[in-house]
């Protein structure tokens, strides 16, 4: 299963749910494959933490040697990378990303990412983390997943974002992946004693919208999570958002 974490908006925890999920899969003893797509390499650098700088093969190498015609999609696995936990591996993101996008639009190599990971049949997971912005990468990711998560903050600025960026989805399945169906809008950052995130998350209901009944709390945990480059599950099993990251691995456990 390939799953792409997508939203055009910035700051609503797409590399944290990413890898969260992909962490937890990993740590069932699933074969998992984390996939940076963000120039900004916040995944990367979560699972890595300073290893990072050492790289020296990143998803900016694989499309460049790409470009240069140096190798095939056949032979992604030379780009990943093991993290420090068991069974997770990881295509890690490099700023020169953000140069070679044009490059590879204008050759229209947007298929290519899913050539690729067809033939990582090693792994029982694949996430895709996306950049804030509809581009060449977010495009590639769209075209080679099969489901699509949508993280979704509770404010109206979210909300107005969710529209444009559900006919986004259904422009990509029309035009090249028919195969693509959205998973489900993960609700983060939800705070239930406030009265502003329920109702918008009642009328996303109201709407027909896909809403994931398994919601993320806004926690000061996650910044240190960050911080020390540990996922929730390895940093704190027993914590409140760290279940919270089981109930929805779980969900969608069921839903594939």
């Amino acid at each position: 299963m390939r799953r792409v974490v997508f939203n055009q908006k910035g700051g609503v925890g797409k590399s944290t749910i990413a890898c969260n999920l992909a962490a937890i899969g990993a740590a069932r003893g699933r074969r998992t494959l984390l996939v940076d797509l963000d120039a900004q390499a916040n995944s990367s650098r979560y699972l890595l933490g300073k290893a990072l700088d050492q790289q020296e093969k990143t998803l900016a190498h694989f499309f460049d040697d790409l470009l240069g015609l140096k190798f095939s999609p056949d032979e992604i696995d030379a780009y990943v990378v093991h993290s420090p936990f068991p069974n997770l591996d990881l295509l890690p993101s490099d700023p020169r990303l953000e140069e070679l996008q044009f490059k590879l639009e204008s050759r229209y190599k947007m298929y290519k990412l899913r050539e690729a990971l067809e033939k990582l049949e090693v792994y029982d997971d694949v996430f895709i983390d996306t950049p804030p912005a509809l581009n060449f990468f977010t495009r590639s990711a769209l075209i080679a997943a099969d489901t699509c998560l949508i993280p979704f903050d509770c404010d109206d600025f979210s909300r107005r974002a969710l529209y444009t960026l559900m006919d986004s989805v259904r422009e990509i399945q029309g035009d090249h992946n028919r195969k693509l169906r959205v998973e489900g809008i993960v609700v983060n950052h939800y705070q239930p004693r406030a009265k502003l995130p329920a109702r918008l998350v009642d009328e996303l209901r109201a709407e027909g919208l896909p809403i994931l009944e398994a919601f993320l709390s806004a926690s000061i945990k996650i910044r240190e999570s960050h911080h020390q480059a540990l996922p929730m599950i390895h940093l704190d099993p027993r914590h409140k958002l760290t279940r919270e990251f089981s109930a929805l691995y779980d969900l969608l456990s069921v839903s594939a």
